[in-house]
């Protein structure tokens, strides 16, 4: 899978991360969006060691919070929430956008309606939309445009993940174990941010790294850290 990504995403992962440069380096914002497990790539990339200001999590609780299996926020109540239209609508009104943002949406199928909502509200405003998911593997959309998230984005990165994600057979079993997305996901994540950092540097932009702070003798380390929170806090200000 990870061969496959390399060998065919590549000029995808570079238009993306020329989006994404533009917007940062417009003083703005590439907002990160996704629901159950593909919020794990936006969890992943910031704040992270190694990251840098820029990217601004969406995590919306209910659509996240899978340590309660049942009761509160259990699965049923996310499995309904997905596929609710309107949520992403709903999400969208509590932020403040520009049209020099770029909208990066996490999703392995493309068919649920949040996700389809979200993408949709940021083309409305203007923004450019990038889907990272199994673009090549998506379903018929549970959403009213009839339209895939992978359909509605400017670029897409294909994740070359199977439909069913998991990947290892099991005798006697109909399902197999294994799922391969989170992996796909994250590898796409770092292989596009550092993209996107290469372009800033070399345009001469600044980024606001977050550095280790635990390794010995690096005396600064807290002293880069602060600044880097200094700078997403005068940026997010204005979302």
């Amino acid at each position: 899978m990870l061969d496959d990504i390399e060998s065919s995403q590549l000029p995808s992962i570079q238009r993306a991360a020329e989006l994404m440069a533009d917007s940062i380096g417009a003083d703005r914002w590439v907002h990160t969006f996704g629901c159950g497990h593909a919020t794990i790539p936006v969890e992943e990339m910031y704040p992270r060691i190694g990251g840098f200001v820029g990217f601004h999590p969406m995590v919306e609780l209910p659509l996240t919070f899978f340590t309660h299996i049942t009761g509160e926020m259990g699965i049923h109540q996310f499995l309904f929430l997905e596929q609710a239209e309107g949520y992403g609508d709903a999400i969208m009104k509590s932020y403040t956008f520009d049209k020099r943002d770029t909208m990066w949406i996490f999703s392995h199928t493309g068919i649920n309606t949040v996700n389809i909502d979200v993408a949709l509200r940021a083309k409305d405003l203007g923004m450019r939309v990038v889907a990272t998911g199994s673009a090549a593997e998506a379903g018929k959309s549970r959403h009213a445009s009839g339209k895939t998230l992978f359909e509605i984005a400017d670029v897409v990165i294909d994740t070359r993940v199977p439909a069913v994600d998991s990947s290892v057979p099991l005798k006697n079993h109909f399902d197999k174990v294994g799922p391969v997305s989170t992996m796909a996901f994250v590898t796409v994540v770092w292989m596009t941010i550092t993209a996107v950092a290469q372009i800033l540097t070399e345009r001469g932009v600044k980024l606001f790294i977050h550095p280790s702070h635990n390794i010995p003798g690096d005396t600064t380390a807290r002293e880069r850290l602060d600044a880097a929170l200094a700078e997403y806090k005068r940026r997010i200000a204005g979302v």
